[in-house]
């Protein structure tokens, strides 16, 4: 059986994690999900998936296969608790499992700003969501899917994305899920950047996977899980359930399933490449039950994910991945600020270590906005910060400063807050200046400061950051693939 611990996320996290049950109900959960896992069992569409379950002892009936509490629980037990992420520059490298890193958002078909107003996502907007991305002090890691290039055939989008993430960025790598012939393809790209064989013994390019709720695994997923594991490349298993839907109208009951289906995507990764890195990615939300759609803003959203992390973090102790900056607002508003940081704050206090959809997401994640990229930066920062929470030592009770200036006294100049003041937290695009001095600047809204700042980042980006000689290369590659 396995057993429940204290856990601590990060050295710097300060602030005590948010749980939204009782330790006690976390082996409940994970009783009920083997119980599903044995005895209902898991839809894989995929014969050699189903050989590898079944040559491991898994009892396999047509498609479903019924997966024994002792293969399930050595697989968690063998997922390793944090992993060195590389980056091709090394100082870009990040350890997921421990600590906050935000990557760019994953499944946007539109883009939208200020200017041109909403269209369909094409290539060069892609590549100028990395640029932004490189350019970010908070987002660690490149790559994903910000927005779906429409001028690009949709078979060939991964390895176009690919490219221009590698073009543009030098800091780790998310990859997409995608049939087995571009799954191998991708990494041979990756590979022509850090060599030959490199990926046997490191991790450089994670994919986000998904179960196909309830409790069943279709087949491009399953292709892409086997390329990557094969290459000892990070997968993440991201369950994403509707209440009332695909799941259990009831919280509880969509708790269960998601971690029973993401358990069922851990175990064949370690089935595939035991001791290989895994992340729980638990993004279920519940469905508006008048309309039967999908909403991402939902009080109830973590609810369940925030119990789900509990499980990863306190029960099974590996990685994980939070979506935590949807809104379901149309345009940047009110709404898209409450809900964001509603979401933001709850999967950051909640402990997710990764973190995605955190980045200019709007409508349900079918839009990306140039502006909210901007926003959501500063929204991040706060939140980080927020989770940095407070330094309780003795020097920084500042008792001696305290006595030094008495009462009555002023601490503006004062040694102490020289030295420390540079360290406070300011933001990026939020106004702090008196009504005045705003009045009389223009009185600029956060969108047009935000405007102007991405398209300063944009104009300041290099051409590319590889060299020509790799650049050549990898457009000799696609091409051949292409067979042109």
């Amino acid at each position: 059986m396995i057993t429940t611990n204290t856990f601590c996320n990060s050295s710097t996290r300060k602030l005590p994690r948010t749980k939204i049950v009782g330790d006690g109900d976390l082996p409940r959960i994970h009783e009920a999900s083997i119980d599903l896992l044995e005895n209902t069992g898991i839809i894989f569409e995929h014969e050699e998936v189903l050989k590898i379950f079944k040559s491991h002892g898994a009892k396999v009936k047509g498609k479903t296969v019924f997966i024994p509490r002792a293969m399930a629980e050595t697989a968690m037990t063998n997922t390793p608790a944090v992993y060195r992420h590389e980056a091709r520059n090394e100082k870009q490298s990040v350890t997921i499992g421990d600590g906050i890193a935000p990557h760019p958002n994953v499944g946007c078909v539109f883009c939208e700003d200020m200017d041109i107003g909403k269209r369909r996502g094409l290539l060069e907007d892609y590549a100028n969501f990395q640029k932004l991305s490189q350019a970010s002090e908070i987002v660690k890691l490149t790559g994903a899917s910000p927005v779906a290039p429409d001028d690009v055939e949709a078979s060939e989008r991964a390895l176009y994305m690919l490219y221009e993430t590698i073009k543009h960025t030098d800091k780790p790598v998310i990859g997409n899920c995608t049939i087995t012939k571009k799954a191998k393809e991708s990494l041979e790209m990756v590979e022509m950047v850090f060599g030959e064989n490199y990926l046997r013994d490191h991790y450089c390019i994670g994919v986000s996977t998904n179960p196909l709720s309830p409790l069943k695994y279709a087949t491009e997923t399953l292709e892409t899980i086997l390329v990557y594991a094969k290459k000892n490349q990070p997968v993440y298993l991201l369950a994403c359930a509707l209440t009332g839907i695909t799941s259990p109208m009831s919280i509880f009951g969509c708790i269960v399933q998601q971690n029973t289906e993401i358990l069922a995507g851990i175990t064949l990764v370690q089935l595939i490449n035991p001791g290989g890195p895994a992340v729980y990615c638990p993004a279920s939300t519940v469905a508006d039950m008048r309309t039967a759609i999908c909403i991402y803003a939902p009080p109830e959203q973590f609810l369940i994910n925030s119990t789900c992390l509990q499980m990863a973090i306190d029960f099974y102790k590996v990685p994980t991945r939070i979506m935590a900056g949807m809104t379901d607002s149309k345009e940047v508003d009110i709404q898209a600020g409450y809900e964001t940081m509603q979401n933001m704050l709850m999967g950051l206090l909640s402990g997710g270590h990764m973190v995605e959809q955190v980045f200019g997401v709007l409508d349900a994640i079918m839009t990306i906005s140039y502006e909210k990229f901007i926003i959501d930066e500063e929204m991040m920062s706060r939140v980080i910060r927020i989770c940095d929470g407070v330094d309780t030592s003795d020097n920084e009770m500042s008792l001696d400063v305290m006595k030094e200036v008495g009462p009555g006294g002023s601490y503006l100049s004062h040694d102490d807050t020289f030295k420390r003041f540079k360290n406070q937290w300011l933001p990026t695009v939020s106004c702090w200046t008196s009504f005045d001095k705003w009045e009389t600047s223009g009185k600029q809204s956060v969108m047009e400061r935000a405007n102007k700042k991405y398209k300063e980042i944009l104009s300041n980006r290099p051409e590319m950051m590889i060299s020509k000689d790799l650049d050549r290369d990898l457009m000799a590659f696609m091409k051949k693939v292409r067979g042109e």
